[in-house]
């Protein structure tokens, strides 16, 4: 067979662990591979670069992907689709594995309703794609930005502050939430639930009176003020509808300052929080993926997506998978509700 593989959205460590892992296993096998670089954009364009045993070797513990990435989205551009089908049999592609979150996998889908052999592999920093305990790539942005709170906890108790880090998190706040806990936040605001900040500056009010003169509270980008829009720095969207968040923090740090009288600083963590090299758990479960996704190839499973059940890798429709959006287990911000004073 000739497969061809592509990553596309944002980036994320872990993304090279998979396609090596479905390279290698593919060529043992006596296939060809062939890496579509840009996502989309690349099958769209015909922008392809072999994938060899070399070509693989040594990416393992590099972040971001040697594919290269993009937010295209065949269904917004006139004859996208159409073209991406007539590329995929100009390119002689027996099969295509699809590793993104839940825009890149839900052209995947539509793709694979339309005819072609596609198959996907889980990939948001976000943790938020639904039929699927873990992402890769979250793993390793929660210990990034646990990292960093530790180090936010010295200058905040060597200023007598209070430090707001804003963190990435659309939709859901798994990674607030995640690498919180882990970093001893103080409080943490999450989008599944508005932002009460009479209670978090009374929370901040109490730790003071107990002679706690500094404190962290971990803002996720997509958390809100009940009744007010998302906090954004540009209204302009992209090809998946996507506005460019940012800017919570900010606000939060601002009426929190105002409200309490506690000098305040704020961290927006941004892209830090997508790069470096990914954890081993992120490393392992990439590579499980990767071979999981040759294994659908193999047995002419298409439509579907490669999936962690509890410690299994097993496999889930594309359908399934970009249903919906998985949102925080409140039970877990429960636990975390504990230190919240």
């Amino acid at each position: 067979m000739k497969i061809g593989i592509l990553t596309g959205g944002g980036d994320c460590p872990g993304l090279n662990s998979v396609i090596r892992a479905v390279v290698r296993k593919a060529i043992d096998n006596g296939n060809e591979m062939i890496g579509i670089k840009y996502g989309w954009k690349g099958l769209l364009e015909e922008i392809t670069m072999p994938l060899t045993l070399r070509s693989v070797s040594g990416i393992l513990p590099k972040g971001g992907t040697m594919l290269g990435t993009s937010r295209t989205n065949p269904y917004k551009k006139e004859g996208g689709s159409d073209l991406a089908k007539i590329n995929f049999k100009k390119l002689g592609l027996d099969a295509l594995v699809a590793i993104g979150g839940e825009d890149t996998l839900g052209v995947a889908s539509k793709l694979w309703k339309e005819g072609l052999n596609i198959v996907g592999v889980p990939k948001t920093i976000d943790n938020d794609l639904a039929a699927t305990d873990f992402t890769f790539g979250f793993d390793t942005a929660v210990n990034i930005v646990m990292g960093c709170i530790d180090r936010l906890h010295t200058t905040a108790e060597s200023h007598n502050r209070v430090m707001v880090v804003e963190v990435m998190g659309r939709h859901a706040g798994w990674i607030a939430a995640h690498a919180g806990i882990a970093g001893g936040a103080d409080y943490i605001l999450v989008p599944e639930l508005p932002i009460n900040i009479d209670e978090v500056c009374a929370s901040l009010k109490v730790r003071h009176e107990r002679g706690k003169d500094f404190s962290i509270v971990v803002v996720a980008e997509g958390a809100q003020f009940k009744g007010e829009d998302l906090a954004i720095q540009e209204e302009s969207k992209d090809e998946f509808g996507h506005v460019r968040l940012g800017g919570i923090g900010h606000r939060v740090g601002k009426i929190i300052e105002k409200r309490t009288g506690f000098e305040t600083r704020v961290t927006v963590l941004g892209h830090i929080q997508r790069g470096g090299s990914p954890s081993a758990f992120d490393r392992v479960l990439g590579t499980r993926y990767g071979v999981k996704a040759y294994d659908l190839i193999e047995k002419g499973k298409f439509g579907r997506m490669a999936s962690l059940k509890g410690n299994q890798i097993i496999d889930v429709s594309l359908e399934e998978a970009t249903a919906d959006v998985k949102t925080l287990d409140l039970g877990l911000y429960e636990i975390a509700k504990i230190f919240f004073h």
